[in-house]
């Protein structure tokens, strides 16, 4: 009888082999019929939303290459895109595309408001309107955009969970969001609209930042959802006007943003030491967090710059690098940018250094620098 039974098994179809399991076999097979084609899969999904960067330049470009090399470190699962100017050269193109899913060339868009510009002493950030190009990627559901001088510490996913417009607050004005990491769905209606906001009014800083708080101005009070906590977009200032929050909140930062005029690859780094050269590690001399400055370098020096020497081949390109027994010769874009130096702080009463630090005027380099407050800071909690 077993020897029948036996017999007959090849020639059963999966139907009938179904009905001979007991109940509890059956569960296994339903993984391998086929899916409903109506229903999106997981992979559809990610591959229909984009982490989105730009670089005008061949420094900014450097930037948007360690950014991509850092979401792929924390495993993304997103495409990457990378808008590049035209003057961003080839070879840094083709750098840029062994990072990211796709590299596209937008025009170059400035706003030409050296007024408003001059007031942020910041006549660099005129090209910035160029993000608005963001919009018309409407090939992806949704994106999230981050410029090119952030660094992700952590997978960040989960910022497709929200909706437009979703940013963290500016360390400056609060109710104002910063525009260097948000949440946005490409739209060519909201292109041509915010093109012609611009054109009708202008930006309050003249910058991107302007544009987008005044077009989105119910960011502040409508929808807290899309108040994204401050841990996604990380700004060195804000690290040294409230240590204590650093202290407390700090190890939770998802992305780090390098803001200012002076970016991380306005440096040089010496790889054999492990050092960032034209940057004192004592963050009395710089707004720039020298362990997040390092990361920056780290990353750069082990993942971007082999593909950039590729890229160029045997054309010479400012590596960023120091050269070797020559530990003082830093390269000419930290020389066009050089740290700061200031004149000692003169000293004030007490009454007058909190009557500045109520009108923002905080002295990061004197007696509030990042050191002085935590030691005092040490001596309270001691």
């Amino acid at each position: 009888m077993t020897r029948k039974m036996w017999g007959l098994i090849p020639v059963l179809d999966c139907s009938q082999l179904l009905r001979l399991c007991p109940s509890q076999c059956k569960p296994s097979v339903w993984p391998i019929t086929t899916p409903d084609p109506r229903v999106d899969s997981p992979q559809r999904t990610m591959s229909d939303q984009a982490f989105v960067t730009l670089a005008t330049n061949d420094s900014y470009a450097k930037g948007a290459m360690v950014l991509g090399q850092s979401l792929r470190n924390h495993n993304t699962t997103r495409k990457l895109v990378a808008l590049v100017g035209p003057h961003v050269a080839e070879p840094c193109r083709d750098a840029l595309r062994s990072i990211f899913d796709e590299v596209r060339v937008v025009d170059v868009m400035d706003s030409g408001d050296t007024a408003h510009l001059a007031l942020m002493k910041r006549p660099d950030l005129g090209v910035t309107f160029t993000k608005l190009h963001c919009w018309t990627l409407t090939h992806y559901s949704k994106c999230v955009f981050m410029d090119a001088d952030t660094l992700v510490l952590s997978n960040i996913d989960e910022l497709f969970e929200r909706e437009e417009l979703s940013a963290a607050p500016d360390p400056g004005w609060p109710d104002c969001f910063n525009s260097g990491v948000f949440v946005f769905r490409p739209s060519n209606e909201t292109h041509e609209k915010l093109l012609t906001f611009c054109g009708e009014n202008g930006s309050f800083d003249g910058g991107d930042q302007g544009v987008l708080n005044s077009f989105f101005n119910t960011w502040a009070t409508a929808d807290i959802s899309k108040h994204l906590p401050f841990i996604y977009n990380l700004s060195s200032i804000a690290i040294y006007s409230y240590l204590p929050a650093f202290k407390q909140y700090g190890h939770d930062a998802k992305v780090v943003h390098f803001l200012g005029k002076v970016k991380p690859w306005n440096y040089s780094y010496d790889a054999q030491r492990g050092e960032v050269k034209g940057h004192s590690q004592s963050p009395d001399q710089t707004q720039l967090h020298p362990d997040y400055l390092l990361m920056w370098w780290q990353l750069y020096a082990k993942s971007v710059l082999p593909l950039l020497q590729k890229a160029f081949g045997d054309t010479p390109f400012n590596s960023g690098f120091v050269e070797a027994g020559s530990d003082e010769k830093l390269h000419e874009d930290v020389r066009e940018h050089p740290a700061p130096s200031f004149p000692p702080p003169q000293k004030v009463s007490s009454e007058e250094r909190k009557q500045r630090w109520e009108a923002g005027q905080i002295d990061y380099l004197g007696d509030d620098s990042f050191a002085n407050i935590e030691r005092k800071l040490d001596s309270f909690l001691k």
